[in-house]
């Protein structure tokens, strides 16, 4: 009997160990966005941790883990995919939070991009200023974005085009030149 109760033990034991172990290497490969050579630092959407609610979109969230090597005043760009390019019909503001700074702006139209290869048939895509952001520190951070545009990973699938207008697609932060 005590046979029995020892190897019990020992293999919830060894149980825990492994399972521990394993935790422990999922965490260690998390996906980091690193910055371009010339400053921009690209985020994709389809690259992201989303968060979505599809019965109340307002907080609907993307995170991406980013490796920034430059510090700088960066210019910030949203870009959607659409089918109206005079309304992109953002019912809120889109929030941009890195580290402790936040800006917010409701998208409006300010350059449009034919045939891009981002988005399909018969959607365009619409670059939107959202404003400027100062990185004084280097080094690994997380970076935000909340709007109701940030869909699940499946949801054009299926879908009618009239549904929705607009999908929220990419981040880019560009360094302002002097």
């Amino acid at each position: 009997m005590k046979r029995i109760i020892f190897g019990c033990i020992m293999i919830a034991g060894i149980s825990v160990l492994f399972s521990c172990y394993n935790r422990q290497s999922g965490n260690s490969s998390t996906k980091k966005t690193r910055q371009q050579d010339d400053g921009t630092i690209s985020l994709e959407i389809k690259k992201a941790y989303r968060y979505t609610d599809m019965g109340d979109r307002s907080d609907n969230t993307a995170e991406w883990n980013v490796v920034v090597n430059k510090s700088g005043r960066y210019n910030v760009w949203i870009s959607s995919a659409t089918l109206d390019t005079t309304d992109l019909n953002y019912q809120n503001s889109v929030k941009v939070n890195v580290q402790d700074k936040m800006i917010q702006a409701r998208p409006d139209c300010d350059k449009v991009v034919k045939n891009s290869a981002d988005v399909p048939f018969p959607y365009f895509r619409a670059d939107s200023f959202i404003g400027t952001l100062y990185l004084q520190d280097t080094g690994e951070f997380y970076i935000q974005v909340t709007s109701e545009m940030i869909l699940p990973e499946n949801y054009r699938a299926g879908r009618s085009s009239a549904e929705d207008i607009a999908e929220l697609i990419s981040v880019s932060f560009t360094p302002v030149k002097r």
